[in-house]
């Protein structure tokens, strides 16, 4: 009996993790079918399927309770910080993105710049003290102007900025390792306590989106049973002077039982900035290092989960996982060849 496939979402509000299971299983098929795996495909949405399971933990995402006085914890500076840092590296990607593309340097391009330099001009500190709150309030304008610039504009999933602040809120929020419940454990800790009642202690394909690959990375240290494939889909883990830092354990690498990794992004996800995971992340004894490929997506919501798995290229690699083809142990540096190479360059990311 092959692996089983662990879904790990990413930011977003309360959800029903039936329907998204559902939904996932369902891309990920068409995906499979695409890639040539139709048998695969047909256990994976079968009615009596047990091949997957969904680590939820939306819920623990309640709003944090207000304090009297208003005064902020240490824990809410925190992911004010965090917060101001994120939007700041966002539109700076954004920027440096739009600069690099191939688009006509006409007027809707020098339009764009204009909306983009000032996004970038909200979002910078100032050099006054900033208090959660009033990261917040310079979010919500960062995030008005934003919301007027594709691809961000237009998509039913950020209908208004409170929404879009709120959604990135919760990579602050886990980042800042804080907001103890009743019994003293922080947030992040029950999160990675939800994966692994998900793995149950046994080897696992693990699918990851957005904040759920923060989540994923840090938790497979601690999962001793293996992880044939690790795929992670609009990662955030590319940002240097947010994620990156704040990782746990530093200096960040690849988790000892995984046998394999694909980063998977979409240069119009706008989470998920140009990768640098091979660089960034170092491989493990065995030499496993992120390999990142590049999709397109139609539409102006490349962020979708469901869009990345019904893509063959991300589909195909998890069918051979689940099947067992893929299962062979990675090869160990040779000290006398020096260290293993990083990736393929076939996988590196496109320019």
């Amino acid at each position: 009996m092959g692996p089983r496939l662990v879904f790990v979402h990413g930011i977003g509000g309360i959800r029903d993790p039936a329907h998204e299971v559902a939904e996932w299983s369902g891309a990920l098929a068409s995906g499979m079918r695409a890639a040539g795996h139709s048998a695969l495909a047909a256990q994976l949405t079968a009615a009596d399927s047990e091949l997957c399971s969904f680590a939820y933990y939306a819920d623990l995402f309640s709003p944090p309770q207000a304090q009297g006085g208003g005064e902020l914890l240490p824990e809410e500076e925190t992911e004010g910080e965090i917060l101001g840092a994120l939007l700041v590296e966002l539109v700076d990607a954004l920027a440096a993105e739009h600069a690099e593309g191939d688009a006509p340097r006409d007027d809707a391009w020098r339009a764009r710049s204009r909306v983009l330099a000032h996004a970038a001009a909200e979002a910078a500190p100032d050099g006054q003290a900033q208090g959660g709150l009033a990261v917040v309030r310079r979010a919500l304008n960062v995030a008005t102007t934003l919301m007027a610039l594709p691809p961000w504009g237009g998509m039913a999933r950020w209908a208004a900025p409170k929404l879009l602040v709120a959604d990135l809120a919760q990579v602050a929020r886990y980042l800042a390792r804080g907001e103890r419940d009743a019994s003293g454990r922080p947030l992040d800790e029950r999160i990675r306590q939800r994966l692994h009642a998900a793995l149950g202690g046994e080897p696992a394909v693990v699918v990851a989106h957005s904040l759920g690959t923060v989540v994923a990375l840090e938790a497979l240290h601690d999962h001793p049973a293996g992880t044939p494939l690790l795929v992670t889909l609009g990662s955030p883990l590319s940002m240097r002077t947010v994620v990156r830092p704040r990782l746990r354990p530093q200096p960040p690498s690849t988790p000892e039982g995984v046998v394999r990794w694909l980063n998977f992004w979409d240069r119009d996800d706008v989470i998920a900035v140009r990768p640098r995971l091979e660089a960034d992340i170092r491989p493990n004894a065995a030499g496993v290092a992120a390999c990142s490929r590049r999709t397109d997506s139609d539409g102006v919501w490349a962020h979708s989960a469901v869009k990345y798995l019904a893509q063959p290229g991300v589909a195909g690699p998890v069918a051979e996982a689940l099947s067992g083809a893929a299962r062979q142990p990675a090869p160990r540096p040779d000290p006398a060849r020096g260290p293993a190479p990083r990736s393929d360059p076939a996988d590196r990311p496109a320019p």
